[in-house]
């Protein structure tokens, strides 16, 4: 099976299980291809080589498995606390024959917090300063999250400063990608430079209800 091959089957299954539960608002099939799969991939040329990638809140698989389908050698943890979201992953990647990716059914702050990786990824997740919270302690020292996000980020910066501090990390970049002529992407990228403090990401949803500011 080629990429495209892949692309297609993985859209056919996606817009199949849609039918069952909720998955995307977007099943057009060029909508998909441009707002899921091209979005998706548009950060895969920032991933290092043969990069361990933690995809967090994965939901029906952006942006973990259009970077698997294009990018082979990384190695890919998709987590998600929906079971449902988890079990249509898991189909993905039996019927498209992936290997070197997995899909976990946990909340993000279940996770072995001693497990680390290169590269965390969340797409469409959180704001800024939460997402710090859950992505940066379960990347390696040395290594980096990368934020999906829009082109109005300034304030979510502004509030994320303090969390990035907290958790061990420093703005590396604000990476803009072109997705068409009129979306562009914003990839924030942020380095892990030393350990986490014990006990992030908190449990009982405190990075949500009580957020670091």
């Amino acid at each position: 099976m080629d990429i495209k091959q892949k692309f297609d089957l993985y859209y056919d299954l996606l817009v199949s299980w849609n039918e069952k539960f909720n998955l995307t608002s977007v099943t057009d099939r060029e909508k998909v291809e441009l707002l899921h799969f091209k979005d998706s991939i548009l950060a895969s040329d920032i991933i290092p080589n043969n990069s361990a990638v933690l995809d967090i809140g994965s939901g029906a698989g952006f942006p973990a498995i259009p970077l698997k389908i294009v990018r082979n050698d990384i190695d890919v943890t998709m987590v998600d606390s929906v079971n449902k979201k988890v079990t249509f992953l898991n189909e993905v990647i039996s019927s498209l024959k992936l290997s070197g990716i997995k899909a976990i059914h946990k909340r993000i702050e279940d996770l072995n917090k001693e497990e680390k990786y290169d590269v965390v990824t969340s797409r469409a997740v959180a704001p800024l300063n939460v997402l710090v919270e859950y992505c940066l302690p379960f990347v390696k020292i040395g290594g980096f999250m990368i934020a999906y996000k829009s082109t109005q980020i300034s304030e979510e910066l502004d509030n994320a400063k303090k969390a990035i501090d907290v958790i061990g990390g420093k703005l590396e970049e604000i990476k803009q990608i072109e997705l068409n002529e009129e979306i562009i992407r914003n990839f924030v990228i942020i380095k892990k430079i030393k350990e986490s403090p014990k006990g992030y990401p908190r449990g009982g949803n405190k990075p949500r209800l009580k957020p670091i500011l």
